[in-house]
């Protein structure tokens, strides 16, 4: 087969809606529909004219909507309860299958199930592949039992939901969230149409103080029904270029991830997907994170760091915080936009480059809308009381139970204080020593004669381009070589030449068309060399040569 679902990625328009104290509405669910119907150009239409690659809503779990429901159902609901959103086969034997299956797996935990509900849908509006590959789309109702937090109850729900994604082999079988802090509504249906196949969202019961909305377009992909976007904590725009690196690390060290939190922690690996998306794999990691205790603040600053380590004018003891930080996660590193919600936070994050633009404003209603473009609703300009830009490497935060956004500095200044990260860094991490800075001036005596080195360097494979292009740069000045990108040598496996064995190991490279790089306003963020590639691959693109 030509499609490798391990390719799959997006390319996309998001964005956020919440008001900043919190408070509820079906204003806020209706001004994200509009939002996200005014970036249906984003996405993409399948040939049926009616099939959308996707797109979908994130919401603060509708407590007032649930309540109602369950009430007309003749349902209890506990004070602290969540609900699922399932896709389940159409094939009434295997949806059953599936729904004992979650039954079991709930009641292993000591959860209660109220109910189940199937949610009303309008087929008709779908396009014919879109209805060809169409689940049947039902809720779970699930009561905890007395004295559990909201936290404890959302950790035990991502234990049974990944034990319960390891029983179901079932293509169709999909959650799209379990959660008593959020709730999805996602599809294969163009973006305005979305409350039209969902009459819940038309619903003027459907409240909620935080919405992310995002309208796909797949890249190296088919569209399919899980892998409309939002996840079940974000929706990203854009590409995660090192995502082979992320998801192979995430399973190297999956032994590493530890919380008393969860102590059966290690029976849910292995946390990230390999098949998904890699904005589903994103979504994976920072799931972990949250449900192993990490707030939503310094999971994401983990994720997608910022461009520190030349950035001249990063204190030391935030550049100390990332430096440590990047001891133990690598960065999901590419062209990246994207909305993150908790149920409380609503969050908007930039990677390094800032390729990705996020504009927000903030009405006279307090509202805060932040998306991929400005315009998504009609405001008039006396009701904006503020307007910005999310820049590269920031992170804007909107604490609706507290009343208030946090900007980049305000909670970089609260991480970087959290814990002494600089008298960590001074006290176990091992430098090596410039030459210059050695106290002892005599040079070193050589322990290899001419002929034993060159007995060494034919062993190890040493070429004369190395020795005179890498090793002598790094000798003489003190500093990596700089080169541009690309590489004509022959694959190792089809080399006439003995090669050594990590010759035979490539690494991948994702070339996308970005704006052109100023090296010099952006000299922290990269490279001279890779400022002059990204210049010359854009003139090749414009000349068509590339």
């Amino acid at each position: 087969m030509l499609y490798n679902p391990s390719q799959d990625k997006d390319n996309c328009g998001f964005g956020l809606i919440a008001h900043l104290e919190g408070q509820p509405s079906h204003k806020v669910v209706r001004t994200a529909i509009s939002g996200l119907a005014r970036m249906q150009h984003r996405g993409a239409i399948l040939a049926d004219g009616k099939t959308g690659d996707g797109c979908g809503l994130l919401l603060q779990k509708p407590d007032r909507f649930f309540q109602m429901i369950a009430a007309e159902n003749e349902w209890r609901l506990a004070r602290n309860y969540a609900v699922g959103m399932l896709f389940l086969s159409q094939d009434p034997v295997v949806a059953q299958t599936c729904r004992d299956i979650i039954e079991e797996e709930l009641a292993d935990e000591t959860l209660f199930i109220a109910g189940w509900r199937k949610v009303p849908v309008r087929p008709e509006i779908l396009g014919e592949i879109a209805l060809a590959g169409m689940p049947q789309i039902e809720q779970v109702f699930i009561n905890a039992p007395a004295g559990w937090r909201a936290r404890d109850l959302e950790r035990r729900l991502f234990m049974a939901r990944r034990r319960i994604e390891k029983r179901i082999s079932d293509p169709d079988f999909y959650v799209c969230s379990l959660s008593n802090l959020v709730t999805i509504y996602k599809g294969l249906c163009m973006a305005a149409d979305l409350p039209r196949f969902y009459p819940d969202l038309a619903d003027l019961r459907m409240e909620s103080a935080i919405c992310l909305f995002h309208q796909r377009f797949s890249t190296n992909t088919v569209p399919r029904w899980p892998l409309a976007q939002p996840f079940r904590y974000l929706a990203h725009n854009g590409e995660i270029n090192t995502i082979t690196g992320n998801r192979e690390w995430a399973r190297a060290r999956a032994y590493k991830f530890r919380t008393p939190l969860i102590p059966d922690l290690i029976t849910a690996a292995p946390f990230v997907n390999e098949t998904g998306s890699d904005s589903s794999s994103l979504d994976n990691m920072l799931e972990l994170f949250l449900n192993g205790g990490m707030d939503l603040v310094r999971a994401m600053r983990l994720l997608v760091p910022p461009a520190w380590q030349n950035h001249p004018d990063m204190d030391d003891d935030l550049r100390a915080f990332f430096d440590f930080n990047s001891m133990h996660m690598e960065p999901w590193d590419g062209p990246a936009g994207i909305v993150i919600s908790d149920g409380r936070y609503a969050a908007c994050n930039l990677d390094r480059n800032g390729l990705r633009p996020a504009r927000y404003v903030i009405t006279t209603d307090k509202l805060i809308t932040c998306a991929s473009e400005i315009g998504i609703w009609d405001y008039q300009p006396d009701e904006v009381t503020e307007k910005g830009r999310v820049g590269p490497g920031e992170l804007l935060v909107i604490d609706t139970q507290e009343g208030r956004i946090l900007h980049t500095r305000e909670t970089d200044n609260d991480l970087k204080t959290r814990h002494p990260y600089k008298a960590w860094l001074e006290k176990n991490v091992v430098r090596l020593t410039p030459y210059q800075d050695l106290m002892n001036k005599t040079p070193p005596q050589r322990t290899l004669s001419d002929a034993q080195l060159a007995v060494y360097q034919k062993q190890f494979g040493y070429t004369l381009e190395e020795l005179e292009q890498v090793l002598r740069v790094l000798g003489e000045n003190g500093q990596e070589a700089v080169g541009s990108m690309g590489d004509d040598t022959p694959f190792a496996v089809l080399s006439a030449r003995p090669r050594l064995i990590y010759d035979y190991f490539r690494q991948q490279f994702a070339q996308v068309t970005n704006p052109p790089v100023d090296p010099l306003r952006e000299a922290h963020v990269m490279s001279l060399a890779t400022s002059i590639g990204r210049e010359m691959n854009v003139f090749c693109e414009a000349e068509g040569q590339a």
